[in-house]
């Protein structure tokens, strides 16, 4: 039987699954660890192991092996853990290792495990309670772990545990992020082992400022509403401080200006200097990094940063270098350039925007950039700032890194999923295999800079469409705000939005303002004004049909999005019907009073010093003026975006007299990961556009 393309790319996660990921690379070389799923349509997770001298994988641990039942039991914290960080897949969906990769440890069904990579044995660990983010220690003779709120450490030899810090109340949790760190801040960690083993450094969270929202299950009135506390902007967040907690009892609270920066951004601790952390102003306008004293807490400031707009939330920064020098990432304004800092020299190009610090080896430091949005490359550069590209074909490229290797993984518009190889030196030594299933055709997609601001487009027009032969009706398919660029040269991208072509549209996906890989200026765009970036969607109407004008008709336009594209689709038929004809809005922000603090703070300020700026970028206001149809699809398990978005307009609407749809989600939250569910959705919106735009 044939597969619809909307279930084989529900069940496939989007032609993800199979594809190797979360590599470790064994500091003499011999090894990598990662995780794989044993096909592209099972979504069960396995730890893997590469021996680089042979070439051979090795199959570690297997969940459905370890597991009497074959079914995972997950706590409710578990499952929040992996909605911050948007983890669909089951099994085995982290690990850590211990300095030489020949331990590692991870948690599956609740519960901890230990691997030898060496010889492939796996073994359980007499954990206490519903285990959480477990951690091992560089020398691999202890595991840190989370259960109930407690931050508990096993050795591994005799399986003796203790309580490194115990809750004083239900509010409290030890080595875990909390909720803005890891929806907002990139930061998904909360514990870090000291190099020597002897102690970590842990958070204490209390939520107890924090205001608690109930998520219901209507479809279920006998359950009773899971309590949520959610920071919405302008409320109070979670009281966050960090701890050194040693192995012989000792423990110090780390000292800062809390009060002035209470958003713990990132936390490094090496072999190269004592410990690092960077702390974020709430406005985001201020960030420092400081160094821990290890034998009081007191900290030290090492650099400050300020921005009249927002410091931009970058991944694995601040670090030491062996040489003692700090490495970060830096907006360098009059470049109009995210650059490599070491100290305060700038050390890569201005144009080259640097996304990321991948790794710090002791030869180099290896970053993610590009000097192009649609693409994005490896680079290393040395301690005394030569740079070399270890990528330069068309595509996304991501590495990780160790001793003289770096494991490569490429996508492109050229070829079908992910490849992996194993470089050292530079030199080709090997390949790790991808089990991703093949999508059944390619997109057949053009890329184009559109217009003064060069908007970064892709466009899509159904494969069997003759140039010429027929005007067809345009669907936009934007994300189109911070952090979420959509226009990258890889074919799974476009997958989605050339099957939606083929259904008989001009799909246009167009990434617009505050888009990342453009440079700071283009960023703050969206300073105060989330509602300008409807104007890039406008302008891309414009430009495919200056472009394209016997391919697309302009009285037929629909636009669709989840997330702030479903805010951007619900905004342009309230706003700009002239344009618009139709809008499938999925789980939009619709009032950004209710969103949380560390997102809609940074681009908007706080709520109470600017409640113009809330009023004028939120969609209830603009109610009594929808004329086009409108569909409204929301999870009523969403804990990020909550269905009251979607009531709460739906409400407005309603008080204006303006008819919509609503499709409420039973048990869905901001990801729709459920097969049925994520292939219905895709064949209802096709129908609803194609009544909406028949006229």
């Amino acid at each position: 039987m044939t597969i619809s393309f909307p279930r084989l790319a529900a069940r496939t996660m989007g032609f993800k699954l199979g594809a190797p990921q979360s590599f470790t690379v064994a500091p003499d070389g011999s090894r990598i660890a990662f995780l794989r799923t044993p096909s592209g349509t099972e979504r069960a997770t396995q730890l893997w192991s590469y021996d680089v001298a042979t070439g051979e994988e090795r199959l570690i641990a297997n969940p459905a092996r370890l597991l009497a039942t074959g079914e995972e039991e997950l706590s409710q914290e578990e499952r929040a853990r992996r909605e911050r960080s948007r983890t669909a897949a089951s099994g085995i969906v982290a690990y850590t290792t211990d300095a030489s990769a020949r331990i590692a440890a991870f948690a599956l069904s609740s519960r901890l495990w230990i691997a030898d990579l060496d010889d492939g044995e796996v073994g359980e660990l007499p954990a206490t309670g519903a285990v959480l983010d477990p951690r091992l220690s560089p020398d691999g003779q202890y595991v840190a772990y989370v259960s109930d709120g407690a931050l508990r450490v096993i050795e591994i030899k005799t399986a003796a545990e203790r309580v490194l810090a115990a809750p004083e109340s239900e509010t409290v949790t030890w080595g875990l992020a909390e909720f803005v760190a890891g929806e907002e801040l990139h930061r998904f960690v909360g514990t870090w082992w000291a190099p020597d083993s002897s102690g970590v450094l842990a958070e204490r969270a209390d939520n107890e400022p924090v205001q608690v929202w109930h998520i219901a299950d209507p479809a279920n009135p006998d359950r009773q509403p899971i309590p949520t506390r959610y920071p919405a902007a302008g409320t109070p967040n979670a009281d966050v401080t960090l701890w050194l907690l040693g192995l012989d009892g000792a423990r110090f609270e780390v000292s800062w200006d809390r009060a002035a920066f209470p958003y713990v951004m990132a936390a490094s601790w090496t072999s190269y200097g004592p410990p690092l952390i960077r702390v974020l102003s709430r406005d985001g306008r201020t960030a420092q990094v400081l160094s821990i004293d290890v034998e009081s807490g007191a900290t030290t400031l090492v650099h400050e940063d300020h921005s009249e707009f927002w410091i931009e939330i970058v991944a694995a920064t601040p670090r030491w270098l062996p040489d003692g020098r700090l490495v970060m990432l830096r907006d360098d304004l009059e470049a109009d350039t995210r650059r490599l800092a070491f100290d305060d020299t700038y050390v890569t190009l201005p144009g080259l925007q640097v996304d990321s610090v991948l790794a710090v080896t002791d030869s180099g430091v290896v970053v993610s950039a590009t000097g192009e949005p649609t693409e994005q490359h490896v680079v290393v550069v040395g301690f005394d700032g030569s740079i070399v590209f270890q990528t330069t074909e068309i595509g996304l490229h991501a590495a990780s890194a160790g001793s003289e290797l770096l494991v490569l993984s490429s996508a492109g518009l050229e070829h079908d999923g992910v490849t992996t190889q194993v470089l050292r030196n530079g030199e080709h030594v090997g390949g790790i295999a991808s089990l991703q299933e093949l999508p059944p055709f390619a997109p057949n997609v053009t890329l184009l800079e559109l217009g003064d601001r060069a908007l970064r487009t892709g466009v899509l027009f159904p494969r069997d469409h003759t140039p010429g032969s027929a005007r067809l009706p345009i669907l936009l398919d934007p994300y189109g705000g911070p952090h979420g660029a959509r226009v990258r040269a890889s074919r799974a991208l476009f997958l989605t939005p050339q099957w939606l072509a083929d259904q008989g549209f001009c799909v246009v996906v167009a990434d617009g303002r505050g888009t990342p890989n453009r440079g700071p200026a283009w960023e703050h765009l969206v300073h105060d004004d989330f509602v300008g970036t409807l104007d890039d969607q406008v302008e891309a109407v414009a430009q495919i049909a200056a472009a394209y004008p016997d391919d697309v008709d302009t009285s037929r336009v629909a636009i669709r999005g989840w997330s702030y594209g479903g805010y951007l689709a619900a905004l342009a038929v309230l706003k700009r019907p002239d344009v618009f004809h139709a809008a499938i809005a999925g789980a939009p922000v619709t009032d950004w009073r209710l969103y949380d603090t560390a997102y809609t703070e940074r681009y908007l300020g706080h709520p109470d010093e600017q409640p113009e700026v809330y009023e004028r970028n939120s969609l209830s206001s603009l109610a009594p003026g929808l004329k086009r149809p409108l569909l409204l699809i929301h999870g009523l398990a969403d804990d990020n975006v909550v269905a009251a978005h979607t009531l709460r307009l739906s409400s407005a609407l309603l008080a204006a007299g303006r008819p919509h749809t609503v499709l409420p989600l039973t048990g869905v939250t901001h990801m729709t990961p459920q097969e049925v569910v994520a292939e219905n959705l895709l064949l209802l919106q096709v129908e609803f556009l194609r009544s909406a735009l028949r006229s």
